[in-house]
Protein backbone atom coordinates (compact mmCIF):
# COMPACT_ATOMS: atom_id res chain seq x y z
CA UNK A 1 0.00 0.00 0.00
CA UNK A 2 2.80 2.36 0.96
CA UNK A 3 4.72 1.55 -2.24
CA UNK A 4 1.58 2.18 -4.28
CA UNK A 5 1.13 5.57 -2.60
CA UNK A 6 4.72 6.61 -3.36
CA UNK A 7 4.34 5.53 -7.00
CA UNK A 8 1.11 7.53 -7.31
CA UNK A 9 2.79 10.66 -5.94
CA UNK A 10 5.68 10.25 -8.36
CA UNK A 11 3.24 9.81 -11.24
CA UNK A 12 1.71 13.18 -10.33
CA UNK A 13 5.03 15.03 -10.75
CA UNK A 14 4.01 16.58 -14.08
CA UNK A 15 6.59 18.72 -15.89
CA UNK A 16 4.63 19.80 -19.01
CA UNK A 17 6.27 17.04 -21.01
CA UNK A 18 4.01 17.43 -24.07
CA UNK A 19 2.45 20.90 -23.91
CA UNK A 20 3.42 24.53 -23.24
CA UNK A 21 4.10 25.57 -19.66
CA UNK A 22 1.08 27.41 -18.26
CA UNK A 23 1.33 30.99 -17.00
CA UNK A 24 0.74 30.09 -13.36
CA UNK A 25 3.84 27.85 -13.38
CA UNK A 26 6.30 30.45 -14.65
CA UNK A 27 9.30 31.12 -12.44
CA UNK A 28 11.04 34.32 -11.33
CA UNK A 29 14.61 35.15 -12.25
CA UNK A 30 15.88 34.05 -8.82
CA UNK A 31 15.33 30.39 -9.68
CA UNK A 32 17.37 30.75 -12.88
CA UNK A 33 20.17 32.60 -11.12
CA UNK A 34 20.29 29.81 -8.56
CA UNK A 35 20.12 27.01 -11.09
CA UNK A 36 22.84 28.40 -13.37
CA UNK A 37 25.07 29.20 -10.42
CA UNK A 38 24.52 25.75 -8.95
CA UNK A 39 24.98 23.91 -12.23
CA UNK A 40 28.13 25.74 -13.29
CA UNK A 41 29.85 26.13 -9.95
CA UNK A 42 30.37 22.43 -10.31
CA UNK A 43 32.49 19.46 -9.43
CA UNK A 44 33.55 19.23 -13.05
CA UNK A 45 35.06 22.72 -12.78
CA UNK A 46 37.76 21.12 -10.62
CA UNK A 47 38.55 18.76 -13.49
CA UNK A 48 38.43 21.37 -16.25
CA UNK A 49 40.58 23.78 -14.25
CA UNK A 50 43.12 21.00 -13.74
CA UNK A 51 43.09 20.01 -17.41
CA UNK A 52 43.68 23.61 -18.54
CA UNK A 53 46.89 23.59 -16.49
CA UNK A 54 47.90 20.18 -17.88
CA UNK A 55 47.27 21.35 -21.46
CA UNK A 56 49.68 24.24 -21.07
CA UNK A 57 47.33 27.22 -21.14
CA UNK A 58 49.26 30.42 -20.41
CA UNK A 59 47.99 32.78 -17.73
CA UNK A 60 47.24 35.51 -20.29
CA UNK A 61 45.37 33.11 -22.57
CA UNK A 62 43.29 31.80 -19.67
CA UNK A 63 42.26 35.20 -18.31
CA UNK A 64 41.57 36.90 -21.66
CA UNK A 65 40.33 33.88 -23.62
CA UNK A 66 38.17 32.70 -20.73
CA UNK A 67 36.48 36.09 -20.44
CA UNK A 68 35.72 36.29 -24.17
CA UNK A 69 34.46 32.71 -24.42
CA UNK A 70 32.19 32.94 -21.40
CA UNK A 71 30.74 36.24 -22.63
CA UNK A 72 29.90 34.60 -25.96
CA UNK A 73 28.18 31.75 -24.10
CA UNK A 74 26.01 34.20 -22.12
CA UNK A 75 25.03 36.05 -25.30
CA UNK A 76 24.13 32.73 -26.95
CA UNK A 77 21.74 31.85 -24.10
CA UNK A 78 20.25 35.34 -23.91
CA UNK A 79 19.70 36.10 -27.59
CA UNK A 80 19.32 32.66 -29.18
CA UNK A 81 17.89 30.14 -26.71
CA UNK A 82 15.77 32.10 -24.22
CA UNK A 83 13.63 34.09 -26.74
CA UNK A 84 12.53 30.89 -28.50
CA UNK A 85 11.87 29.16 -25.18
CA UNK A 86 9.68 32.00 -23.84
CA UNK A 87 7.72 32.24 -27.09
CA UNK A 88 7.01 28.52 -27.52
CA UNK A 89 7.22 27.29 -23.88
CA UNK A 90 7.84 23.73 -25.03
CA UNK A 91 10.58 21.34 -24.00
CA UNK A 92 13.31 20.88 -26.59
CA UNK A 93 12.12 17.36 -27.25
CA UNK A 94 8.46 18.13 -27.90
CA UNK A 95 9.37 21.10 -30.08
CA UNK A 96 11.68 18.91 -32.15
CA UNK A 97 8.91 16.33 -32.47
CA UNK A 98 6.77 18.97 -34.20
CA UNK A 99 9.63 19.87 -36.54
CA UNK A 100 11.24 16.49 -37.22
CA UNK A 101 8.52 13.90 -36.66
CA UNK A 102 8.38 11.19 -33.98
CA UNK A 103 10.70 8.67 -35.71
CA UNK A 104 13.64 11.06 -36.13
CA UNK A 105 13.11 12.55 -32.67
CA UNK A 106 13.14 9.06 -31.17
CA UNK A 107 16.64 8.49 -32.59
CA UNK A 108 17.82 11.96 -31.57
CA UNK A 109 16.45 11.66 -28.05
CA UNK A 110 18.17 8.35 -27.41
CA UNK A 111 21.49 9.88 -28.49
CA UNK A 112 20.76 13.06 -26.52
CA UNK A 113 19.83 11.20 -23.35
CA UNK A 114 22.94 9.00 -23.51
CA UNK A 115 25.18 12.07 -23.95
CA UNK A 116 23.60 13.73 -20.92
CA UNK A 117 23.88 10.52 -18.90
CA UNK A 118 27.60 10.26 -19.65
CA UNK A 119 28.10 13.93 -18.76
CA UNK A 120 26.20 13.48 -15.49
CA UNK A 121 28.27 10.34 -14.91
CA UNK A 122 31.45 12.41 -14.96
CA UNK A 123 29.91 14.64 -12.29
CA UNK A 124 28.91 11.68 -10.14
CA UNK A 125 32.49 10.38 -10.37
CA UNK A 126 33.85 13.77 -9.30
CA UNK A 127 31.57 13.80 -6.24
CA UNK A 128 32.54 10.24 -5.41
CA UNK A 129 36.23 11.20 -5.19
CA UNK A 130 35.29 13.38 -2.21
CA UNK A 131 32.74 11.06 -0.59
CA UNK A 132 35.36 8.33 -0.40
CA UNK A 133 37.90 10.43 1.55
CA UNK A 134 36.71 9.73 5.15
CA UNK A 135 36.38 6.02 4.37
CA UNK A 136 39.93 5.88 2.99
CA UNK A 137 38.65 4.37 -0.22
CA UNK A 138 41.28 3.75 -2.88
CA UNK A 139 40.68 6.40 -5.53
CA UNK A 140 41.18 5.61 -9.21
CA UNK A 141 43.64 7.89 -10.98
CA UNK A 142 42.11 10.11 -13.62
CA UNK A 143 43.88 8.09 -16.30
CA UNK A 144 42.41 4.75 -15.13
CA UNK A 145 39.79 3.14 -17.34
CA UNK A 146 38.18 0.68 -14.92
CA UNK A 147 37.06 0.94 -11.27
CA UNK A 148 39.86 -0.11 -8.95
CA UNK A 149 37.99 -1.21 -5.83
CA UNK A 150 34.62 -2.37 -4.50
CA UNK A 151 34.66 0.70 -2.26
CA UNK A 152 34.73 2.94 -5.32
CA UNK A 153 31.78 1.07 -6.86
CA UNK A 154 29.70 1.34 -3.67
CA UNK A 155 30.49 5.06 -3.32
CA UNK A 156 29.42 5.75 -6.90
CA UNK A 157 26.18 3.79 -6.37
CA UNK A 158 25.30 5.86 -3.29
CA UNK A 159 26.11 9.22 -4.90
CA UNK A 160 24.28 8.27 -8.10
CA UNK A 161 21.20 7.23 -6.11
CA UNK A 162 21.01 10.55 -4.26
CA UNK A 163 21.43 12.61 -7.43
CA UNK A 164 18.81 10.60 -9.30
CA UNK A 165 16.31 11.05 -6.45
CA UNK A 166 16.64 14.84 -6.57
CA UNK A 167 16.35 14.94 -10.38
CA UNK A 168 13.11 12.94 -10.21
CA UNK A 169 11.48 15.66 -8.09
CA UNK A 170 11.52 18.12 -11.02
CA UNK A 171 12.45 21.70 -11.94
CA UNK A 172 11.38 23.52 -8.78
CA UNK A 173 13.26 21.11 -6.52
CA UNK A 174 16.39 21.49 -8.66
CA UNK A 175 16.16 25.28 -8.47
CA UNK A 176 15.64 25.33 -4.69
CA UNK A 177 18.58 22.98 -4.11
CA UNK A 178 20.86 25.02 -6.37
CA UNK A 179 19.91 28.40 -4.85
CA UNK A 180 20.86 27.21 -1.37
CA UNK A 181 24.10 25.49 -2.38
CA UNK A 182 25.58 27.83 -5.00
CA UNK A 183 26.74 30.81 -2.88
CA UNK A 184 28.46 28.55 -0.37
CA UNK A 185 30.21 26.51 -3.09
CA UNK A 186 31.60 29.62 -4.73
CA UNK A 187 33.00 30.84 -1.41
CA UNK A 188 34.74 27.49 -0.86
CA UNK A 189 36.29 27.60 -4.34
CA UNK A 190 37.74 31.05 -3.70
CA UNK A 191 38.73 30.31 -0.08
CA UNK A 192 40.54 27.15 -1.13
CA UNK A 193 42.49 29.05 -3.78
CA UNK A 194 43.43 31.84 -1.36
CA UNK A 195 44.47 29.27 1.23
CA UNK A 196 46.82 27.75 -1.37
CA UNK A 197 48.61 31.04 -2.08
CA UNK A 198 51.31 30.58 0.63
CA UNK A 199 52.22 27.12 -0.72
CA UNK A 200 52.84 28.69 -4.13
CA UNK A 201 54.76 31.67 -2.77
CA UNK A 202 52.08 34.24 -3.64
CA UNK A 203 52.32 37.31 -1.42
CA UNK A 204 49.37 38.36 0.75
CA UNK A 205 49.05 41.62 -1.20
CA UNK A 206 49.03 39.64 -4.50
CA UNK A 207 51.90 41.80 -5.79
CA UNK A 208 53.62 38.79 -7.35
CA UNK A 209 50.48 36.87 -8.35
CA UNK A 210 50.97 37.31 -12.09
CA UNK A 211 54.61 36.26 -11.94
CA UNK A 212 53.91 33.13 -9.88
CA UNK A 213 50.89 32.29 -12.02
CA UNK A 214 53.05 32.44 -15.15
CA UNK A 215 55.98 30.50 -13.69
CA UNK A 216 54.17 27.89 -11.56
CA UNK A 217 50.49 27.50 -12.53
CA UNK A 218 49.63 28.44 -16.13
CA UNK A 219 53.10 28.14 -17.61
CA UNK A 220 52.17 27.95 -21.29
CA UNK A 221 53.80 24.52 -21.56
CA UNK A 222 51.69 21.36 -21.82
CA UNK A 223 52.51 18.32 -19.73
CA UNK A 224 53.86 15.27 -21.55
CA UNK A 225 51.19 13.55 -23.62
CA UNK A 226 48.78 16.52 -23.50
CA UNK A 227 47.75 18.84 -26.36
CA UNK A 228 49.21 22.36 -26.29
CA UNK A 229 46.35 24.88 -25.90
CA UNK A 230 46.35 28.44 -27.29
CA UNK A 231 44.02 31.35 -26.59
CA UNK A 232 41.77 30.09 -29.41
CA UNK A 233 41.35 26.74 -27.70
CA UNK A 234 40.36 28.59 -24.52
CA UNK A 235 37.87 30.91 -26.28
CA UNK A 236 36.13 28.20 -28.25
CA UNK A 237 36.09 25.69 -25.42
CA UNK A 238 34.69 28.16 -22.87
CA UNK A 239 32.09 29.37 -25.37
CA UNK A 240 31.09 25.90 -26.51
CA UNK A 241 31.56 23.80 -23.38
CA UNK A 242 27.78 24.09 -23.05
CA UNK A 243 27.03 24.33 -26.77
CA UNK A 244 24.38 21.62 -26.49
CA UNK A 245 22.50 23.79 -24.01
CA UNK A 246 22.52 27.14 -25.84
CA UNK A 247 23.28 26.79 -29.58
CA UNK A 248 21.99 23.21 -29.39
CA UNK A 249 18.81 24.48 -27.64
CA UNK A 250 18.62 21.92 -24.84
CA UNK A 251 17.88 24.74 -22.40
CA UNK A 252 14.58 25.41 -24.12
CA UNK A 253 13.47 22.88 -21.51
CA UNK A 254 14.73 25.17 -18.73
CA UNK A 255 13.82 28.65 -20.05
CA UNK A 256 10.28 27.61 -20.99
CA UNK A 257 9.57 28.37 -17.32
CA UNK A 258 11.00 31.92 -17.55
CA UNK A 259 8.67 34.91 -17.33
CA UNK A 260 10.86 37.02 -19.63
CA UNK A 261 13.36 36.24 -22.40
CA UNK A 262 16.10 38.31 -20.80
CA UNK A 263 16.31 35.78 -17.97
CA UNK A 264 18.80 34.21 -20.38
CA UNK A 265 21.35 36.63 -18.93
CA UNK A 266 21.06 34.67 -15.66
CA UNK A 267 23.54 32.31 -17.29
CA UNK A 268 26.22 34.95 -16.61
CA UNK A 269 26.24 33.90 -12.95
CA UNK A 270 27.21 30.40 -13.97
CA UNK A 271 29.66 31.44 -16.67
CA UNK A 272 31.64 34.00 -14.69
CA UNK A 273 31.31 32.92 -11.06
CA UNK A 274 31.26 29.28 -12.07
CA UNK A 275 33.32 28.63 -15.15
CA UNK A 276 35.63 31.65 -15.23
CA UNK A 277 36.52 32.12 -11.57
CA UNK A 278 36.09 28.46 -10.61
CA UNK A 279 38.48 27.30 -13.36
CA UNK A 280 41.03 29.86 -12.18
CA UNK A 281 40.59 28.73 -8.57
CA UNK A 282 40.85 25.05 -9.58
CA UNK A 283 44.12 25.73 -11.39
CA UNK A 284 45.55 27.32 -8.24
CA UNK A 285 44.36 24.38 -6.11
CA UNK A 286 45.88 21.86 -8.51
CA UNK A 287 49.24 23.63 -8.63
CA UNK A 288 49.43 23.46 -4.82
CA UNK A 289 48.11 19.90 -4.41
CA UNK A 290 49.78 16.48 -4.46
CA UNK A 291 46.84 14.65 -6.06
CA UNK A 292 45.03 14.60 -9.40
CA UNK A 293 41.62 13.58 -8.02
CA UNK A 294 39.22 16.52 -7.45
CA UNK A 295 38.13 15.43 -3.96
CA UNK A 296 41.63 15.18 -2.46
CA UNK A 297 42.70 18.37 -4.28
CA UNK A 298 39.89 20.33 -2.61
CA UNK A 299 40.42 18.59 0.73
CA UNK A 300 44.10 19.55 0.81
CA UNK A 301 43.20 23.20 0.15
CA UNK A 302 40.05 23.68 2.26
CA UNK A 303 39.75 20.64 4.51
CA UNK A 304 36.38 18.99 5.11
CA UNK A 305 34.55 22.00 3.65
CA UNK A 306 36.48 21.53 0.39
CA UNK A 307 35.55 17.86 0.17
CA UNK A 308 31.88 18.63 0.90
CA UNK A 309 32.00 21.34 -1.77
CA UNK A 310 33.11 18.80 -4.37
CA UNK A 311 30.28 16.47 -3.39
CA UNK A 312 27.56 19.13 -3.59
CA UNK A 313 29.06 20.72 -6.70
CA UNK A 314 28.77 17.39 -8.48
CA UNK A 315 25.17 17.04 -7.34
CA UNK A 316 24.06 20.51 -8.44
CA UNK A 317 25.45 19.90 -11.93
CA UNK A 318 24.35 16.30 -12.39
CA UNK A 319 20.78 17.02 -11.20
CA UNK A 320 19.67 19.31 -14.07
CA UNK A 321 21.66 17.18 -16.52
CA UNK A 322 19.72 14.11 -15.44
CA UNK A 323 16.50 16.14 -15.59
CA UNK A 324 17.22 16.92 -19.26
CA UNK A 325 18.06 13.27 -19.93
CA UNK A 326 14.77 12.20 -18.35
CA UNK A 327 12.80 14.60 -20.55
CA UNK A 328 14.61 13.27 -23.63
CA UNK A 329 13.73 9.68 -22.79
CA UNK A 330 10.18 10.76 -21.90
CA UNK A 331 9.51 11.72 -25.51
CA UNK A 332 11.23 8.56 -26.77
CA UNK A 333 9.02 6.46 -24.46
CA UNK A 334 5.78 8.48 -24.12
CA UNK A 335 3.92 5.75 -22.21
CA UNK A 336 6.38 5.97 -19.32
CA UNK A 337 6.04 8.52 -16.54
CA UNK A 338 8.90 11.03 -16.32
CA UNK A 339 10.08 9.71 -12.95
CA UNK A 340 10.53 6.24 -14.41
CA UNK A 341 12.62 7.39 -17.34
CA UNK A 342 14.65 9.68 -15.05
CA UNK A 343 15.29 6.64 -12.87
CA UNK A 344 16.50 4.76 -15.95
CA UNK A 345 18.72 7.70 -16.90
CA UNK A 346 20.10 7.72 -13.35
CA UNK A 347 20.99 4.04 -13.60
CA UNK A 348 22.88 4.61 -16.88
CA UNK A 349 24.61 7.64 -15.35
CA UNK A 350 25.70 5.72 -12.27
CA UNK A 351 27.08 2.86 -14.37
CA UNK A 352 29.06 5.32 -16.52
CA UNK A 353 30.45 7.04 -13.41
CA UNK A 354 32.24 3.86 -12.36
CA UNK A 355 34.70 4.35 -15.23
CA UNK A 356 37.07 7.20 -14.28
CA UNK A 357 38.45 7.60 -17.81
CA UNK A 358 35.22 9.49 -18.54
CA UNK A 359 36.46 12.26 -16.25
CA UNK A 360 39.95 12.39 -17.73
CA UNK A 361 38.49 12.89 -21.23
CA UNK A 362 36.00 15.51 -20.06
CA UNK A 363 37.26 18.36 -22.26
CA UNK A 364 36.95 16.30 -25.44
CA UNK A 365 33.68 14.74 -24.32
CA UNK A 366 31.82 18.00 -23.69
CA UNK A 367 32.99 19.23 -27.10
CA UNK A 368 31.85 15.98 -28.74
CA UNK A 369 28.39 15.90 -27.20
CA UNK A 370 27.87 19.53 -28.15
CA UNK A 371 28.94 18.74 -31.71
CA UNK A 372 26.55 15.78 -31.95
CA UNK A 373 23.54 17.76 -30.72
CA UNK A 374 24.22 21.21 -32.17
CA UNK A 375 22.83 20.68 -35.72
CA UNK A 376 19.35 20.28 -34.25
CA UNK A 377 19.77 23.65 -32.56
CA UNK A 378 20.40 25.21 -35.97
CA UNK A 379 17.30 23.46 -37.30
CA UNK A 380 15.15 24.88 -34.48
CA UNK A 381 16.58 28.37 -35.07
CA UNK A 382 15.80 28.17 -38.79
CA UNK A 383 12.30 26.80 -38.19
CA UNK A 384 11.50 29.55 -35.67
CA UNK A 385 12.97 32.57 -37.43
CA UNK A 386 13.29 31.84 -41.15
CA UNK A 387 10.82 29.36 -42.65
CA UNK A 388 7.63 31.43 -42.56
CA UNK A 389 9.52 34.48 -43.89
CA UNK A 390 10.46 32.35 -46.90
CA UNK A 391 6.91 31.17 -47.51
CA UNK A 392 7.48 27.76 -45.89
CA UNK A 393 5.60 26.01 -43.08
CA UNK A 394 6.84 25.81 -39.52
CA UNK A 395 6.35 22.55 -37.60
CA UNK A 396 6.02 20.88 -40.97
CA UNK A 397 6.24 17.29 -39.74
CA UNK A 398 3.39 17.81 -37.27
CA UNK A 399 1.15 19.63 -39.76
CA UNK A 400 1.74 17.10 -42.53
CA UNK A 401 1.78 14.09 -40.18
CA UNK A 402 5.30 13.09 -41.25
CA UNK A 403 7.13 10.56 -39.07
CA UNK A 404 10.63 11.37 -40.31
CA UNK A 405 11.54 14.79 -41.68
CA UNK A 406 14.00 14.21 -44.49
CA UNK A 407 15.12 17.84 -44.40
CA UNK A 408 16.03 17.62 -40.72
CA UNK A 409 17.39 14.07 -40.89
CA UNK A 410 19.71 14.74 -43.83
CA UNK A 411 20.92 17.98 -42.24
CA UNK A 412 21.77 16.29 -38.94
CA UNK A 413 23.39 13.15 -40.31
CA UNK A 414 25.37 14.75 -43.16
CA UNK A 415 26.76 17.62 -41.09
CA UNK A 416 27.65 15.34 -38.21
CA UNK A 417 29.47 13.04 -40.64
CA UNK A 418 31.39 15.94 -42.18
CA UNK A 419 32.34 17.26 -38.73
CA UNK A 420 33.61 13.89 -37.52
CA UNK A 421 35.57 13.46 -40.76
CA UNK A 422 37.13 16.90 -40.25
CA UNK A 423 38.12 15.97 -36.71
CA UNK A 424 39.29 12.40 -37.18
CA UNK A 425 40.82 12.55 -40.67
CA UNK A 426 41.75 16.19 -41.23
CA UNK A 427 42.82 16.68 -37.63
CA UNK A 428 40.77 19.83 -36.96
CA UNK A 429 40.43 20.34 -33.20
CA UNK A 430 36.94 19.39 -32.09
CA UNK A 431 36.52 22.68 -30.14
CA UNK A 432 36.52 24.63 -33.41
CA UNK A 433 33.78 22.67 -35.20
CA UNK A 434 30.42 23.40 -33.45
CA UNK A 435 30.03 27.01 -34.67
CA UNK A 436 30.48 26.31 -38.42
CA UNK A 437 28.29 23.21 -38.05
CA UNK A 438 25.53 25.30 -36.41
CA UNK A 439 25.52 27.89 -39.20
CA UNK A 440 25.72 25.17 -41.85
CA UNK A 441 22.72 23.42 -40.24
CA UNK A 442 20.64 26.58 -40.61
CA UNK A 443 21.52 26.88 -44.30
CA UNK A 444 21.11 23.16 -45.06
CA UNK A 445 17.75 22.93 -43.33
CA UNK A 446 16.30 25.98 -45.09
CA UNK A 447 17.42 24.74 -48.52
CA UNK A 448 16.20 21.19 -47.92
CA UNK A 449 12.91 22.41 -46.44
CA UNK A 450 12.32 24.43 -49.59
CA UNK A 451 13.04 21.37 -51.75
CA UNK A 452 10.92 18.87 -49.80
CA UNK A 453 8.00 21.18 -49.03
CA UNK A 454 7.72 22.39 -52.63
CA UNK A 455 8.03 18.84 -53.99
CA UNK A 456 5.33 17.60 -51.62
CA UNK A 457 3.06 20.48 -52.60
CA UNK A 458 3.62 19.69 -56.28
CA UNK A 459 2.81 16.01 -55.81
CA UNK A 460 -0.29 16.84 -53.77
CA UNK A 461 -1.60 19.14 -56.48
Amino acid sequence: MKTSSITQKLDNLYEFDREPVTKNKLQGIGNFLGMYAGEHVAGTEFVIGILFVANGVSVTDLFIGGFIGNLLAVLSWAFITAPIAVKERLSLYWQLRKICGPALVFIYNIVNALMFCFLAGAMVAVSATAVGIPFQISMPALGDLYPNSIGWVITVLVVGGVITSIAILGFESLARFAKVAAPWMFIIFIAGAVNSFPKLGIATDLSNFWQVAHETIWTGTAKEGMTQFTIWHVIFFTWLANAAMHLGMSDLSIFRYAKKWYYGFASAVGMFLGHYLAWIAAGVLYAAATSDAPGPVAYQAAGIAGAICVVIAGWTTANPTLYRAGLALQVASPNWKRWKVTLLAGAITTLAAMFPALVMQLLDFVALYGLILIPMGGIIFADFYLLEKMGLQRYYAEKQKINFSMAAGITWIVLLGIALFANQVLGITIFFLPVPVWFAAIAFYVILSFVFQKNRATVAS
